[in-house]
């Protein structure tokens, strides 16, 4: 059987990515709380309003830990390649946030 031409990869198929309407609306997040154990990642996204006192988890992704560092390669690539376009992030090392989370304390 011959190889499909618009396979990026000799020997690799090509995978189908579904996108319902409700993910392609997407989810705003302005804070992301992450927790691990010794087997997984949990990335809770919430959005944090100015003068309101709570915060909505508005996504949970739970991710491998070989998922996780690839997440974290993959976010690191496309944070250089937008700064080489548009210029530094000018971002605080560390956001103070005094939250009242359920569970193991988050770094992020």
């Amino acid at each position: 059987m011959a190889e499909d031409p618009k396979s990026p990869t000799p020997g690799k198929k090509n995978i189908d990515i579904e996108l319902s309407e409700q993910e392609a609306l997407g989810s705003y997040s302005n804070l992301v709380m992450i927790t691990h154990s010794s087997s997984e990642f949990v990335l809770d996204f919430l959005s944090l309003l100015p003068g309101v006192p709570k915060a909505k988890v508005v996504k949970r992704m739970i991710l491998t830990p070989d998922h996780a560092k690839r997440l974290a390669y993959a976010l690191q690539e496309n944070v250089h390649r937008f700064e080489s376009e548009h210029g530094e992030i000018q971002a605080k090392e560390k956001v103070e946030a005094p939250l009242h989370y359920r569970g193991p304390l988050p770094e992020a």
